[in-house]
Parts: structure tokens; C-alpha cells; sequence
């Protein structure tokens, strides 16, 4: 008998310990570090950077004067004997003519193409803000995910405390079967909770590694600490001028707007004409030689057909992107806004679960786990307060990888990285 109470004390001793404790995890990859590898190993971004660079040749090309054309003519020569000194009229051509845009065409599709190009700059930085989002929103998902398994093996080894607890004192008759076989129950429902959980771990890996150029199925190890520090947030309207000020996707929004600007002023130049200037150079045997000086240009007169329709066509191009950044500018407050509703109350939901929520039920597990060992407290409700217990643990890491992923997807709505 008294073997069995001091193994009954020594299980209780153990279970207080398991209530208090925390499980270390090896540190490996921290949430700086991967979006530093997102963005450096990412096709997708690596994609995009090269049509930006491949863009931004196209502005010298566009400003550029067509290849001068080069010709070798004879003329006027006789059938009956291909003499070249025959006839007066018999000579050797050497050409050479130039295209001559109206003034201005050429700088407006070059000022056109240079704007492309900005855009296209923009638009990778917009790229590396939604990946750096994504990487750090799937980051604090799958450090969710590592809490709530350590939670649930911590669960795991309580719950065979209890059941030896209940096994001794239904040895010792103090206790009843139905105990063992209630912690034996719910020991099974957290084992089937660590299989989801660890299902979903895989998918959050995988997900990750993809968003790192990675390897699906490559390893990761997330570090076990990080700040726990939730700021406070500014006022929405301070988000909406960094936003105006930061945002890629507007600036490239604004650059095409100029690009669609030059195009109308380049559609308005093509009620001009364009030029072509030659000098031909005439050899003749036996005659003096002979020199042509060409000008020669195009007629604009069906404009009804062509520059009247081409010039509304860019128009509407323009107003289609100018319209298209106002409802930018909405979807971005929208963002903003619900970014903002999201994180505050997430951090509203960490603050109760770790100031008040958890401590009193960690103190509720603890005196009912006092009072069970001796006979002062139902074994169904011991069990029932340490998986309440779990839960509350559970949604306070739930909520704070969800104000922290609240936080990145409003740096994504501002452009800009401001926190952490």
C-alpha cells in the first residue's frame, strides 16, 4: 500500500511539472530569413525581373531612326546589247534613302516605352511585396501549427498521467474504471488531433517551400521563440498615404497612365505626314554622271478610317488605366481597413487569452488536480478542465499568427515594411 500511494505521488508530482513546463524546439529558420530566400530563389519574381530588364531596352529602340535603305539600280539599259555606253540614258545607280518620322514621333513612343518600363519595374516590386506577404502569412501559419503540436504532446503525456493516476486509485480502491477508461478516450482524441494537425503542418510545409523555390517536401524547422509584441496601429488615413507614396502596383499604374498619355499625343502626330529623303548617284560611260536628291511623303487623307479611330482607340486606353486606378486606390483602402479589423482583433483575442483566459484556467487545472487526489474533485471534470485548458493554449497561438498575418497583409495593402 504504501509503495502504491508514493507511485501515486510521484505520477501527480510529474503532472504538476508537465502543467508548468515548455518544450524547447531546435531553432533553424527565422521569418527574416525566409523571406530573404523567397525573394532570392523565387522563379516566379526571377521571371518577372527579366521582362522588366527586357523592357527597359525597348525605349532607345523606339526613339531610334529607321535602318537607312540602301539601292543599286541600273537603268535605262538596252536589250539588244546590255552596253552600258549605248544610249545617254543607260547608268548605274547607287541610292541611299532615310524615313524621317513627323518631329516629335520619335520622343513620344520613346517617352511611351520609358514609362512601360518604369511600370514594369514597379510591378516586380509589387511581386516582392505580395511574396515577402505570402512567405511571412504562411510563416506564422506553420509556427501556429509547431505551438498547437507541442501543445497536444504536452496534452498527449498528461493524459497518460491521468490514466495512470486513475489506474493507482482504482487499484487502491479510491478510484473507478470508467476513469481509466475516460482518459484512455480522450488520450485517443488528442492523438487523432495530432494527426490533423500534422497533416496540416505537411501542407503549410509544402506551401512554404514553394513559396522559397524550394523542394516540396524539404524540411522545415521554424524557430521556437520570436516577440510576442503586438504594436499598436495608426490611424487608417497615415496607411493610406504611405500607400500612395509606397504601393508598386499604383506607381505602375501612374506610369502607365503616362504611357497611355504619350500614345494619345503620338496618335494626335499621325495626322501629319512622314518623310523619306534620298540622293541617288547615276554613273554613265562615256557621259557626264548624274545626281537625284528625293523627298517624298505620305498623305494622311483617310483619317476618318485610320487617325480618327486610332486616336479615340488610345483614348479610351487612357481613360481605361486612369479608371483602373481609382478602383485601385478602393480596393487598396479596403485592404487597409480589413487588415486593420483583423489585426485588432486578434490582438485583442492574444491579450485576453494570455492575461486572463489561460492563467485561470492553468490555476483551474491545477486545484481540481489537487483535489482529485483526494477524492474532492469528479475525474470527468479534471479531464474536461485540461482539454478546455488545451483549447484556450491553442487559440492563443491561433490568434497570434493571425494578427501577425494581419500585419503582413497590411504592409502587402501599404507597400511598405513596417513592422518586424
Amino acid at each position: 500500500m504504501n509503495k502504491t500511494k508514493a507511485r501515486f505521488g510521484r505520477v501527480l508530482g510529474v503532472l504538476l511539472l508537465c502543467l508548468g513546463g515548455q518544450p524547447a524546439q531546435a531553432a533553424e529558420l527565422a521569418l527574416a530569413d525566409a523571406v530573404r530566400q523567397a525573394l532570392a530563389a523565387n522563379p516566379g519574381i526571377a521571371a518577372q525581373q527579366a521582362r522588366a530588364e527586357a523592357l527597359r531596352q525597348v525605349p532607345a529602340q523606339a526613339g531610334a531612326l529607321p535602318e537607312p535603305r540602301l539601292r543599286l539600280n541600273a537603268t535605262s539599259l538596252p536589250l539588244d546589247s546590255f552596253s552600258l555606253g549605248q544610249t545617254p540614258m543607260t547608268q548605274l545607280q547607287l541610292g541611299l534613302s532615310q524615313a524621317l518620322p513627323f518631329p516629335g514621333k520619335l520622343a513620344l513612343r520613346e517617352e511611351s516605352a520609358q514609362w512601360e518600363a518604369r511600370a514594369s519595374l514597379s510591378q516586380v516590386d509589387e511581386s516582392e511585396i505580395r511574396l515577402a506577404g505570402a512567405v511571412k502569412r504562411q510563416w506564422w501559419q506553420l509556427f501556429y501549427l509547431d505551438r498547437a503540436i507541442e501543445s497536444v504532446l504536452r496534452n498527449q503525456n498528461l493524459l497518460r498521467q491521468f490514466v495512470d493516476v486513475a489506474q493507482t486509485k482504482y487499484s487502491v480502491g479510491q478510484g473507478l474504471q470508467q476513469d481509466v477508461l475516460l482518459a484512455q478516450v480522450e488520450l485517443s482524441r488528442f492523438e487523432d488531433q495530432e494527426l490533423s494537425l500534422r497533416a496540416m503542418r505537411r501542407k503549410a510545409e509544402a506551401r512554404l517551400n514553394a513559396l522559397m523555390g524550394r523542394a516540396a517536401e524539404t524540411p522545415v524547422s521554424l524557430v521556437a521563440e520570436v516577440s510576442r509584441e503586438l504594436p499598436e496601429l495608426r490611424p487608417s488615413a497615415e496607411y493610406l498615404a504611405l500607400a500612395e507614396q509606397h504601393r508598386p502596383e499604383l506607381q505602375a499604374l501612374k506610369y502607365q497612365i503616362e504611357a497611355a498619355r504619350a500614345r494619345v499625343a503620338l496618335a494626335d502626330k499621325d495626322y501629319y505626314p512622314d518623310f523619306n529623303l534620298g540622293v541617288v548617284y547615276g554613273q554613265r560611260q562615256g557621259y557626264v554622271d548624274l545626281a537625284t536628291i528625293q523627298l517624298s511623303m505620305n498623305l494622311p487623307i483617310n483619317t476618318a478610317n485610320r487617325q480618327d479611330r486610332a486616336r479615340d482607340q488610345r483614348k479610351q486606353e487612357w481613360l481605361q488605366k486612369k479608371y483602373s486606378l481609382d478602383d485601385l486606390r478602393n480596393r487598396i483602402a479596403e485592404q487597409i481597413d480589413v487588415a486593420m479589423a483583423d489585426y485588432r482583433r486578434a490582438r485583442k483575442q492574444t491579450e485576453l487569452y494570455d492575461k486572463s483566459i489561460i492563467p485561470q484556467a492553468s490555476q483551474t487545472v491545477e486545484s481540481m488536480l489537487a483535489g482529485y487526489q483526494v477524492n474532492k474533485v469528479d475525474f470527468l471534470n479534471l479531464v474536461r478542465a485540461q482539454v478546455t485548458l488545451f483549447n484556450y493554449e491553442t487559440q492563443y497561438w491561433q490568434a497570434l499568427s493571425a494578427a501577425n498575418q494581419a500585419l503582413a497583409a497590411l504592409e502587402v495593402a501599404v507597400g511598405k515594411e513596417m513592422y518586424r
